[in-house]
């Protein structure tokens, strides 16, 4: 058993939490890209589109996580693609995180008042200038809250491409654990971590929520 002080335990686990943090990052700001992308499909006046972008969030809202990093990482490779646990991981995290921001960027979407909608069309305005002008700016105050939250799923989600071997937070701590026969130690290390990364967010996002609140 290699000797390991409690600074030597901290300071792994620190060094493994900016890849937990840089894949969080990835996944929220990529899978924002693609679910606004998917958010504006999903609100033209086609039925196709709209049944497409529901199937695309269904599937990764109906399936566990862990399947999807397993898919990522191995069907790439068995389609010949060299990929690693990096670029799995951020693709799943990304597809994932775009599915349910779909979701809550549509339902933001939806409840603003019919009324807006009309008094742009009446405007002449195309499709994407009343969504830029009209629309998503009064949606947008609605979705930062629930956005927000959002992000500590993202952060707790990392946590599982450890099984594809991609060293983050929780996968440092299974490697110092065994290197020190300390599990109940590094594990409440691991847990404080995560605590101090997500426990800010959480808080914030009560926050805007109240303020939310208070403006109506």
């Amino acid at each position: 058993m290699v000797d390991f002080t409690l600074w030597d335990i901290v300071r792994n686990l620190l060094l493994a939490a900016r890849w937990t943090v840089a894949l969080s990052l990835i996944a929220f700001v990529g899978g924002g890209l693609v679910g606004l992308t998917l958010l504006l499909l999903r609100s033209l006046d086609s039925p196709w589109l709209q049944r497409l972008v529901g199937w695309y969030v269904q599937l990764f809202q109906g399936t566990p996580l862990l399947m999807q990093l397993f898919l990522a990482y191995f069907g790439l490779a068995l389609m010949g693609v060299e990929t690693s646990a990096w670029f799995a991981a951020s693709l799943a995290l990304t597809l994932y995180t775009s599915a349910f921001l779909t979701e809550i960027w549509h339902g933001c979407v939806r409840a603003v008042p019919r009324g807006q909608w009309e008094a742009a069309q009446s405007l002449a305005l195309s499709f994407m200038e009343q969504m830029r002008h009209v629309v998503l700016p009064q949606a947008g105050r609605l979705a930062v809250a629930p956005t927000v939250g959002f992000l500590v799923q993202v952060i707790k989600g990392t946590a599982l491409a450890s099984v594809i071997g991609f060293v983050e937070l929780t996968k440092a701590g299974t490697m110092i654990t065994n290197a020190t026969f300390q599990p109940f130690l590094v594990y409440s290390c691991v847990a404080l971590m995560y605590f101090a990364l997500c426990y800010p967010i959480s808080y914030y996002s009560r926050v805007l929520e109240g303020r939310l609140h208070v403006r109506h």
